[in-house]
């Protein structure tokens, strides 16, 4: 790994690592292969409330999100589940989506997930992203 990276690109290729061992293929906005993988994670996807660090699909459905946050952040990952919520609500660019029900907060070392199906989501620490 590169030593001169920001924190955020360190928690980036952390959670990078993290989803290509659960069977994600993590891709670009600009360059989606959907024949790559049931389960792509594409970074920066645009929603109408601004860019989510990566949103998750699987056969090209849109199932949820990761916040993705500096490892130094990590003792602060539930004052940012009000931010993820926001972007799992919101609509996707070019689709007309339901609200996403799988919301993560990660700094590639913590991760906390929550199930919006739950008839009381509440965020629980997870070691890993759900396997495809």
């Amino acid at each position: 790994m590169i030593n001169n990276q920001t924190p955020e690109q360190k928690a980036r290729n952390e959670i990078d690592k993290k989803l290509n061992d659960a069977g994600w293929i993590v891709q670009e906005k600009s360059m989606i292969d959907w024949s790559a993988s049931r389960g792509i994670a594409v970074k920066e996807y645009l929603t109408d409330v601004g860019p989510a660090d990566y949103v998750l699909f699987v056969d090209k459905k849109p199932v949820g999100i990761i916040e993705a946050k500096r490892d130094e952040e990590g003792h602060r990952l539930t004052v940012v589940e009000e931010q993820s919520a926001e972007y799992a609500s919101s609509k996707l660019k070019y689709l007309n989506n339901d609200p996403l029900p799988f919301v993560y907060e990660s700094t590639g070392e913590l991760t906390r997930f929550t199930d919006f199906r739950d008839p009381k989501p509440r965020s629980r620490p997870v070691f890993s992203f759900f396997p495809l």
